[in-house]
């Protein structure tokens, strides 16, 4: 998943070239297939990381995928495509000029507040198949986990302090080292495991297509599929590079759900039918599933050689966008004055070191949840709800911005208009609304704990990072905290 919106992106050169006759051949030489969209999509938004929290459900794993993918994923990519190849700035402009400038920022604020506890469930994840190199046991340690995610996230911090893409290369080769290869040896070995006569450790029948019902705490974990479908409206922004948007960018985003699907879906089934679900870790079921095949066909030498290839595919995911919201919310506050002068500065190689490093303290700060919560996996999924409440108010701000504008600015010119915009966007409203409302419901997969003690965790996370912080940086505000000439400044370098 990537989340940077920045100011000035390439839709928003696409649509000023249009709007302006003399670009036309410029915009017109940088044009990229369908297909190719399709894949940057699969590629931004595809990952295996989620794929043991799906596993719990055996079959019905494949309904849980479908639902948010029709209700949520579609309509993210529908609505983003017209509002990037009408509006530059990304995010927070579209947010700003359909409702206002202080809904933009809180846009733009909760793509970046959600990374802070979205870094520590997936350097959790890095943590747990590391542990397979070393030690299994340690996947479920609490003090192990904390003590990777700390390292982990401050190496990260010093090398995106430094200015540095040396890994850049490593991360644009992560679909491919970290997701579609481990992938599709996870979905070979789970179809020749059966093959061989094995019986599956999930129910494979027709009658286990959907969840069983045992209330709405049987459903809680399909939350987790909102987060790992996010991040859609950045590759909207690429819509003004196709030949004929309207027609190319529906296939193209046809064609990316269905790899995506693909990716998530098969893996899934392949950890259930080798993984009991009451011995499944959410942080290292894949590893878990590997190891098992990798016993049975007596190839264990390759535990290792898996792991080194998911963890480095995560870890240069991270560390090349680590930076990535936080600048978008840099560019913006220097122009607008949304956080103070301290938050603003920028170390020798120009990178917003002070943000990355009050980013780190906090990090720090709830990976010691870790070692003193038992259950590494309780702790791991309460991250991942949190991380998903907060980044579903920007979908939930983007749904109504993009309904106000097709209103108010109705002739406004668009590469790509959505079909039936406003049915798409109550849709993704209303399944963005009920994701936040069900991910108060503890999981009926965790059955120990208070229920209260769950609701006060996830509501406090959601109220502090969503509401308090933002709003009190809203309420500070000084017109002295605007640097306009330097904004743009970066804002050119940014684009250049």
């Amino acid at each position: 998943m990537s989340t940077m919106d920045v100011p000035g992106d390439d839709a928003g050169r696409a649509g000023r070239a249009r709007a302006g006759g003399e670009a036309r051949v410029a915009a017109g030489s940088n044009k990229i297939t369908w297909v190719t969209l399709a894949l940057m999509t699969t590629s931004s938004v595809a990952s295996l990381r989620a794929s043991p929290t799906m596993a719990i459900y055996g079959l019905a794993c494949v309904f849980l995928y479908l639902l948010p993918a029709v209700v949520f994923l579609l309509p993210t990519a529908l609505v983003s495509a017209e509002l990037a190849s009408g509006w530059s700035g990304g995010v927070y402009n579209w947010v700003a000029q359909g409702l206002s400038k202080r809904m933009g920022f809180l846009a733009v604020w909760c793509q970046f507040a959600m990374t802070i506890f979205y870094y520590p469930s997936l350097l959790a994840f890095v943590a747990s198949t590391v542990s397979y190199v070393i030690n299994p046991a340690l996947a479920s340690n609490g003090a192990y986990t904390a003590i990777v995610i700390v390292v982990l996230y401050w190496t990260g911090v010093w090398v995106s302090s430094r200015g540095t893409n040396a890994v850049a290369g490593l991360a644009s080769w992560g679909l491919i080292i970290g997701t579609l290869i481990p992938g599709a040896l996870l979905v070979l070995l789970g179809f020749v495991f059966l093959g061989q006569g094995n019986a599956s450790a999930a129910p494979m029948t027709a009658s286990h297509l959907f969840p069983e019902w045992t209330g709405v705490a049987s459903l809680v974990l399909i939350v987790n599929n909102f987060l790992s479908y996010s991040g859609m409206e950045m590759n909207a922004v690429h819509v003004n590079k196709l030949r004929d948007p309207g027609k190319e960018f529906p296939k193209s985003m046809f064609l990316a759900m269905g790899m995506v699907l693909l990716i998530f879906i098969l893996p899934a089934l392949a950890i259930s039918w080798v993984i009991p679900a009451s011995q499944l870790s959410l942080t290292a079921g894949v590893m878990q599933a590997f190891d098992a095949f990798f016993q049975y066909f007596h190839i264990g030498w390759l535990v290792p050689i898996v792991a080194v290839a998911l963890c480095a595919a995560s870890l240069g995911g991270m560390l090349t966008w680590l930076a990535g919201p936080s600048k978008g919310l840099l560019l913006i506050s220097r122009q607008e004055g949304y956080l103070p002068p301290f938050l603003q500065r920028l170390n020798s190689h120009g990178i917003q070191q002070n943000i990355l490093v009050t980013q780190g303290v906090v990090t720090t700060v709830i990976a010691l949840l870790y070692a003193l919560i038992p259950n590494v996996s309780s702790v791991y999924w309460i991250f991942s709800v949190i991380t998903t409440q907060v980044y579903l108010i920007t979908y939930l701000l983007m749904f109504l911005a993009a309904i106000q504008l097709r209103r108010k600015q109705p002739d406004h010119p668009r590469g790509y208009r959505a079909p039936l915009l406003t049915v798409i966007c109550v849709v993704g409203f209303v399944a963005s609304a009920l994701a936040m409302v069900i991910g108060f419901v503890p999981s009926s997969q965790f059955g120990s704990g208070s229920v209260w003690a769950y609701i006060g965790i996830v509501g406090g996370g959601l109220l502090l990072l969503g509401v308090v912080i933002p709003f009190s940086f809203l309420k500070a505000r000084k017109p002295s905290w605007r640097q306009p000439e330097a904004g743009a400044g970066a804002f050119e370098e940014e684009v250049a």
